[in-house]
């Protein structure tokens, strides 16, 4: 049941957005009074398609292969190659006749509509749910193997990524990674220290989920009814700060000496006010107290509509800036951040198990996002590539030839079926392992 509700969230969002990109090709054509064929939700290979009906001059269906969605548009070399058609007279109602900025404004309706897109669900959301967030002011983090290595040590406070005051503890290792970081100033005691970042560790922060988690001491919210230790006189507030004599400062730690000690009696040292006390206590067969510990405090904000309205627009270019970041990333080899690149398959895994509107409108709003950057790509096949020739074509008053526009188009598709094959390939690598 649970793959079947991702695979049934994967089909819904990549249908509302290759509606919404395509329909931007579509309006500005109709705006310039271009003529456009067929208007597609997924491919209709080999002819092959699930209905179709037509009004005025456009056919409009679906196909079978749930990979994309299509506008054709008249008089233009697009993903069809239909060449026969553009060995015709012009007419004026095609694509290839119109001035170049008309043509720009067609391509360009695609990726403005994925922006517009993300920048309404972003309001939407806002004006609802609000934000919520960690702060990463005053918070100390517990590193992992790869943090310890890099210089950083449990309780440090991260002030700033050069010269950049991380805002969401959340976001600190995507931080480290996005923006290049040379160096991480934090507070370490009374101390505020440089650490150095070695760029050749890069690779590893993006495979090495955990760099720094939330340092949290482990202080009682409640203990479980009926549990191991309800009688054993552990109240609200109490700081467990050593567990069988080791001093354990964060949860993490006592986690680690419990799971060494499962299904047997611990004396656990406890901060209560000014008094420590000693407590003996009994784990479960998986190292666990029976006791819920206090949760991080989160950050909230509220919106009303005419807030939610520039936050929103702020969410969406801060998105964009580091999706584009992430793919400056992917095009650096020694990063190794090209293996993260995946399909549908890690499109599927993102979406949760459970129906969750907040969480489906905010990976909605991510994939348009990242649909629209993708889409601007100065690459044949693609509308930035398309975009480009129009903007030539402004600059130096000289259209591309035919010829070149054909054999744009194809390397295009050979760049996009290599980026395909990458995608899907890290993906099952990703499942055998």
């Amino acid at each position: 049941m649970t793959v079947l509700l991702k695979i049934l969230q994967v089909i819904l969002a990549l249908s509302v957005l290759i509606l919404i990109h395509e329909l931007g090709h579509f309006m500005w054509a109709k705006i310039f009074r271009i003529r456009v064929d067929k208007f597609y939700l997924f491919f209709d290979v080999g002819g092959v398609k699930l209905f179709s009906f037509k009004i005025g001059d456009t056919e409009y269906g679906m196909g079978w292969l749930p990979l994309g969605g299509y506008c054709k548009i008249a008089g233009m070399i697009d993903e069809s190659m239909d060449i026969e058609s553009m060995h015709r007279e012009p007419q004026p109602w095609e694509f290839r006749t119109h001035p170049a900025w008309q043509r720009l404004l067609v391509m360009g309706g695609g990726v403005l509509n994925n922006f517009i897109l993300a920048i309404v669900i972003f309001i939407i959301m806002l004006a609802i749910w609000g934000d919520t967030y960690v702060s990463n002011a005053d918070k100390p983090i517990y590193v992992n193997e790869l943090a310890y290595d890099m210089g950083f040590r449990t309780g440090d406070r991260i002030l700033r990524f050069d010269d950049y005051v991380p805002d969401d503890f959340l976001s600190l290792q995507a931080d480290l990674a996005r923006r290049n970081v040379r160096v991480a100033t934090v507070l370490r005691g009374a101390d505020t220290l440089d650490i150095y970042i070695d760029q050749n560790l890069i690779g590893d922060v993006l495979e090495t989920p955990g760099m720094f988690d939330l340092a949290m001491p482990f202080v009682v919210d409640s203990v479980m009814a009926g549990g191991p230790n309800a009688g054993i006189g552990l109240l609200r507030g109490d700081r467990i700060v050593s567990v069988d004599g080791t001093d354990t400062p964060y949860l993490q730690d006592a986690r680690k000496i419990m799971a060494l000690n499962a299904g047997s009696e611990v004396s656990l040292g406890v901060f209560r006010g000014a008094d420590t006390l000693t407590l003996q206590a009994r784990l479960d067969s998986l190292g666990m107290l029976g006791v819920f510990f206090a949760r991080p405090e989160f950050e909230h904000r509220e919106y009303n509509l005419i807030q939610a309205v520039p936050a929103g627009f702020g969410l969406t270019f801060s998105t964009v800036g580091g999706y584009l970041r992430d793919l400056k990333l992917v095009a650096t080899p020694s990063t190794g951040a090209y293996k993260s690149v995946g399909s549908f398959i890690a499109i599927g895994q993102v979406f949760p198990s459970t129906w969750n509107w907040n969480q489906f409108l905010y990976i909605l709003a991510l994939l348009s996002i990242m649909l629209g950057v993708m889409n601007l790509l100065p690459i044949p096949a693609l509308d930035g590539g398309h975009m480009v020739i129009c903007i030539y074509e402004m600059i130096t008053r000289r259209k591309p030839s035919e010829r070149f526009l054909v054999v744009a188009q194809m390397i295009g598709f050979v760049l996009l079926i290599g980026l395909m094959i990458l995608a899907f390939g890290n993906d099952i690598g990703r499942l055998i392992k």
